[in-house]
């Protein structure tokens, strides 16, 4: 009899939701890449000296922190190796590091890029890693590699070198592959690595943005922001359900979920800026044989910019290689959109429930938090909006940290975190008229990487090092 009650009370005490789930920040900006802890209570003061639990010296990177339970996973590129590393939440001592050795690197900026930019995804069982250069790598929890699944090496425009991340979607891996040529979206068996379906993106050249899923009235979709289209998949098959034009010529941001709506917000040069000029007056000024093309040695812009310009790669700027681009740039729209989920086909006309036109930011991700969305773009300047009707509550208001932001913003406990490219950190309150500073602190050295929130605790990974932040 007492083994009996003792089994109904543990059924019960799971049922309740007293055993709860493992702490967890699974992806690029956690659930669901939301950026948002509903649990977390990270402290407000952080900072060299404040609050810190443990440092550590990690390669540099810009991939951001992902956590599971005691563990915490970081891709890095260290003395010319691309390697997966794991880390424990407790001291931050090095539990286990895995190579993947890649037979070449693919090309990336030497100071803006990085081969290990993609945030490492995980279930809590499997850890899975992307590498532009190798392809998808799933380990377990303790270091053992399940399988792997080689990709071509990725070729982006300007060969930035790639920056999505993957997602777990229950029993799948999807995959941004959105190249220069043979752009795609990909979904892998999780237990095997086995390819389930490929859907080709012809119109998607470049871009950087991390899958994400959204689930309204009983209908899951996979959402993918690409170069001038937002479009939405099949998760069981890979097909397009629909499409909303209007986005930027090259995508970098990832869309957030909340209040039954879709929110992109994205920058790039487009249409909104100085016109592209015309072939004739780029070949007067840098062709200097006079073969009506241009070659690298004659370019004035250096060697990533032709590159970026040289769409088909055939090692010549061409006049159908400028006015491909000219084209893409005309008709991309720098905007924060407000989506309604669902329909069928192109739904720009009738699913687009609002946008605006200002404040927008170039890397950093839109945050949905408590009924508002926010924005941070360079130059240390704020924005907030409701999220069901548009209006804003404030637009570019600045927070005083100048500078680039790469780091997208997240939020816990009424808070919201955000970093700049040159190290410093600004903590301020979420909601009100303009955005109230509750905290700065300098790291003096570059952030890219997106914080992570779990418990009571913040990750923070800089150039350097990688910071456990808690009471």
């Amino acid at each position: 009899m007492k083994f009996c009650i003792l089994l109904i009370l543990l059924a019960t005490a799971f049922v309740d939701g007293t055993h709860a789930a493992a702490p967890a920040w699974p992806m690029f900006r956690g659930s669901n890449a939301s950026g948002v802890s509903d649990s977390a209570k990270p402290p407000i003061k952080i900072g060299p000296g404040e609050n810190p639990l443990w440092t550590i010296d990690v390669p540099a990177s810009p991939s951001s922190p992902c956590v599971w339970d005691d563990r915490i996973y970081l891709t890095t590129f260290d003395s010319g190796r691309l390697q997966l590393r794991s880390y424990s939440r407790k001291d931050g001592h090095q539990m286990w590091m895995r190579v993947v050795q890649a037979e070449k690197l693919e090309e990336f900026h030497g100071t803006e890029g990085s081969p290990a930019a993609a945030t490492p995804a995980t279930d809590g069982e499997h850890v899975v890693a992307y590498f532009g250069s190798v392809g998808l790598v799933c380990y377990n929890t303790n270091g053992k590699e399940l399988w792997r699944q080689p990709l071509p090496v990725a070729d982006t425009a300007g060969n930035f070198g790639s920056g999505t991340s993957p997602l777990i979607l229950g029993d799948k891996v999807i995959l941004n592959r959105d190249l220069a040529r043979a752009a795609s979206i990909l979904a892998f068996d999780l237990k095997t690595g086995k390819k389930l379906w490929e859907t080709p993106r012809a119109d998607a050249p470049t871009s950087y943005s991390t899958p994400m899923v959204s689930t309204f009235n009983g209908v899951t979709e996979i959402l993918m922001a690409g170069s001038l289209s937002i479009r939405a998949y099949d998760p069981a098959s890979g097909a397009e359900r629909w499409v909303v034009r209007g986005l930027p010529s090259y995508t970098c941001t990832t869309p957030v979920i909340g209040d039954g709506m879709i929110f992109f917000a994205g920058w790039s040069p487009g249409k909104s800026d100085s016109p592209w000029p015309p072939w004739a007056s780029n070949v007067e000024k840098m062709d200097k044989n006079g073969d009506g093309k241009i070659a690298l040695a004659e370019f004035s812009g250096g060697p990533v910019w032709f590159k970026a310009q040289d769409i088909d790669g055939d090692g010549w700027l061409t006049e159908q290689d400028w006015n491909s681009i000219g084209g893409l740039m005309k008709r991309g729209e720098n905007v924060l959109l407000g989506i309604k989920p669902g329909g069928r086909g192109d739904v720009t006309a009738t699913h687009v429930s609002w946008k605006f036109e200002r404040g927008l930011p170039y890397v950093p991700s839109p945050l949905y938090y408590q009924g508002r969305v926010y924005l941070v773009k360079d130059g240390g300047m704020a924005s907030s909006f409701d999220a069901k009707t548009g209006k804003p509550y404030y637009s570019q208001e600045r927070l005083g940290a100048l500078g680039s932001y790469y780091a997208s913003p997240v939020a816990a406990d009424g808070r919201i975190y955000v970093a700049s490219l040159d190290g410093k950190i600004t903590v301020f309150r979420a909601g009100g008229e303009k955005p109230e500073i509750l905290h700065q602190a300098d790291f003096a050295e570059r952030i890219a990487a997106t914080p992570a929130l779990v418990g009571d605790k913040l990750y923070l990974r800089t150039q350097t090092k990688l910071f456990a932040f808690g009471r």
